[in-house]
């Protein structure tokens, strides 16, 4: 496989659900909901998710949000400040579970 991610997987999303049409509708309704105006607004849960794609790592996402964000008129210096959080977060997430490993030296004599 020359490239495992395919753009047209990200069109054709919603055709996941052909296997299980009941499911599959209850999930898109959810996700349509989740993403509507609400106590944030549309384009604040945009850029969350963008973030989030990026913590995931989910090139699918990060597609989709990139664009979904332009659209809901994110510019560039605001997409990009998102990602710093999630990138903060993932640091240190990484850094705060160094406490077992310093935990666990300290046990050990080193």
């Amino acid at each position: 496989m020359e490239n495992y991610y395919h753009r047209q997987h990200l069109a054709d999303f919603q055709k996941i659900a052909d296997g299980s049409p009941a499911l599959g509708k209850r999930f898109f309704e959810y996700y349509g909901e989740v993403f509507a105006d609400g106590a944030l607004s549309a384009r604040e849960k945009s850029l969350i998710a963008l973030a989030v794609a990026h913590a995931v790592q989910c090139p699918y996402c990060i597609d989709a949000y990139t664009q979904d964000c332009q659209q809901k008129g994110a510019d560039f210096e605001q997409m990009t400040e998102a990602l710093h959080v999630a990138v903060a977060i993932r640091g240190g997430a990484s850094l705060v579970h160094g406490m077992q490993m310093r935990d666990k030296a300290k046990k050990l004599g080193m």
